[in-house]
C-alpha cells in the first residue's frame, strides 16, 4: 500500500484528502457568513436610498435566522439519514444564487425576501458541516478542528463587512451583492463531488447479564431520550445562544455604530468593525487549542472554558460600552474578538461528543436552531429596537447581561458532562464510495 494512501487511526479518509475536504468545508462556511453579514456594512447606503427605521434594517440580517430556524432541524435528519456532501453542495448553491439576486431587487419587501432564501440555503450547513468533521477527525482533536473550522465565521463576516462598505461606497451596494456570490456556487460544485462517510444505524447496545450485547433499532422514544435526558447537551444549546445574541449585534450593529458615535465615514468604519471580527481568527483555534490540552486533565473542559470565556467577554464588553471611549474602547473590542469566539470549539464539539454517532448533525441542529431563534434572529430587531427608542451606544451596553447568563449555562452543564458521556454509543465511522 501506498504511504499517501494509508489513513491514520482515528481519521476516515488518508491526510491529503482530510485536509482537501476540510479546506472546502472551511471556504464554504466563510463564504456563508460573507453572503449573510455583508448586508450590516450596507445600512447607511440601503438606509438613504430607501428611508428604512433600524428595525427594518436588523430584520433583513434576523430573515436569514428566521428561515434557518424554521428549516435546519429537517434539513439536517436529511443530512444525518441521507447524504452530507449531496446536501451540502445544494444548500450552497442555494444560498450563493440567492445572494445574486439580492443585486436585482427593487423594494425592501424583495430584499427581506431574498435575503430570507439565503437563510434557507443556509439552514443546514453548520450541522452538516459539523457531522463531517467530527466524523473525520479523532475525538481528541475535535476541539482543536472545531475552531479552526470555525474560525471562517469571523474571517467571513469581517471580509464580508470591510469589502461590503467598499464597494457599495465606489460602485453601489448591489455590486456588493453580486460578487461575492460567484466563489460560493463554484465550491458548492466541488463539494458535491467529495466524499462521505456511510449513514450510521441508529442502533442501541444493551450488554445482557452473560456478557453478550444486545443491539435492537431505536425507538422514537430512544431517539427522544438521548436528547432529553442529558443535561449538559440541553444546557450547552441554550448558552450557545446567549453567547451568539452578542456575536450577532456586533456583527450587525459595530461598523454602524463607528459611523454614528464617532462620525467615521462607512468606507472607514467598516474595516474598522471588520478587525475586530477578524480577530476571532486568533480566539476560535485558541480556544479549541486550550480547551482540547485542558481535557487530558478534566473530562469536562469542553463546557468549563467557555463559561470561563464568557465571563471574560462580559468584564470586556462592560468597559467597552459603559467605561471606556476612543482609544481604550476600540483596544478593548480588539481583545473581546479574540475572547468571545474562544467558546465556540469546545461547545460545538460538546455537542457531538455527548450524543449518538447517527445524529451528529441533528444535534447540532437543535443548537443552531435555539441560537438562532433567542440569539441571532433576535439581536439585530432588539438592538435595533432600543437603538430606536433611546441610541446605539445604549443598546450595545446591554450585551454583558447575555454574557453572564451563557457563562451560568456553560457552567452548570460543566457538572452534568462526566455522567452524560459515559451514556454515548461508541459507533465506529466508514467511508461511503
Amino acid at each position: 500500500m501506498k504511504k499517501n494512501k494509508v489513513v491514520k487511526p482515528g481519521y476516515l479518509f488518508t491526510t491529503g484528502y482530510t485536509n482537501y475536504v476540510f479546506s472546502l468545508l472551511f471556504l464554504l462556511y466563510m463564504f456563508d457568513y460573507i453572503d449573510r453579514m455583508i448586508v450590516g456594512s450596507l445600512f447607511p447606503f440601503i438606509k438613504a436610498d430607501w428611508g428604512l427605521t433600524d428595525t427594518q434594517l436588523g430584520s433583513l440580517v434576523s430573515a436569514v435566522y428566521w428561515a434557518i430556524v424554521a428549516l435546519t432541524f429537517p434539513i439536517s435528519i436529511l443530512v444525518d439519514r441521507w447524504s452530507r456532501r449531496r446536501t451540502i453542495g445544494a444548500m450552497a448553491a442555494v444560498w450563493s444564487l440567492a445572494t445574486f439576486a439580492c443585486a436585482f431587487v427593487g423594494s425592501f419587501g424583495q430584499l427581506l425576501a431574498t435575503r430570507t432564501l439565503i437563510g434557507v440555503g443556509e439552514a443546514g450547513y453548520a450541522p452538516g458541516g459539523t457531522a463531517m468533521i467530527s466524523a473525520m477527525y479523532p475525538k481528541e482533536k475535535r476541539s482543536w478542528i472545531m475552531g479552526l473550522w470555525n474560525a471562517s465565521i469571523p474571517l467571513g463576516s469581517a471580509i464580508g463587512v470591510a469589502l461590503g462598505g467598499i464597494i457599495a461606497a465606489n460602485w453601489g451596494w448591489r455590486h456588493a451583492f453580486g460578487i461575492v456570490a460567484i466563489p460560493g456556487f463554484i465550491l458548492a460544485i466541488l463539494f458535491f463531488f467529495a466524499k462521505d462517510y456511510r449513514t450510521v444505524d441508529l442502533i442501541k447496545q444493551k450488554e445482557l447479564e452473560d456478557g453478550k450485547v444486545e443491539k435492537k433499532k431505536m425507538s422514537a422514544r430512544d431517539m427522544f431520550n438521548e436528547f432529553i435526558s442529558k443535561p449538559a447537551l440541553m444546557l450547552t444549546y441554550f448558552g450557545f445562544a446567549a453567547m451568539v445574541f452578542v456575536t450577532t449585534s456586533l456583527l450587525t450593529w459595530l461598523a454602524t455604530y463607528f459611523n454614528r458615535i464617532y462620525d467615521i465615514p462607512m468606507e472607514k468604519a467598516s474595516p474598522k468593525a471588520s478587525l475586530v471580527m477578524l480577530l476571532a481568527l486568533v480566539g476560535a483555534p485558541l480556544g479549541g487549542y486550550l480547551t482540547d490540552r485542558w481535557r487530558k486533565r478534566q473530562v469536562n473542559a469542553r463546557l468549563l472554558f467557555p463559561g470561563l470565556a464568557a465571563l471574560v467577554a462580559a468584564g470586556i464588553t462592560f468597559l467597552a460600552f459603559s467605561v471606556f471611549t476612543g482609544t481604550e474602547q476600540y483596544i478593548a473590542l480588539l481583545f473581546l474578538g479574540i475572547v468571545i469566539t474562544s467558546f465556540i470549539p469546545g461547545a460545538a464539539a460538546a455537542t457531538q461528543d455527548l450524543i449518538h454517532p447517527g445524529f451528529r448533525a441533528t444535534s447540532y441542529a437543535l443548537a443552531i436552531v435555539v441560537q438562532n431563534l433567542l440569539g441571532a434572529s433576535m439581536a439585530p430587531i432588539v438592538i435595533g429596537w432600543i437603538s430606536d427608542k433611546t441610541d446605539l451606544g445604549t443598546a450595545l451596553a446591554i450585551l454583558p447581561i447575555f454574557l453572564l447568563v451563557a457563562a451560568t449555562l456553560f457552567l452548570t452543564g460543566a457538572m452534568f458532562y462526566k455522567r452524560d458521556m459515559s451514556t454515548v454509543e461508541e459507533v465506529p465511522m466508514e467511508v461511503r464510495h
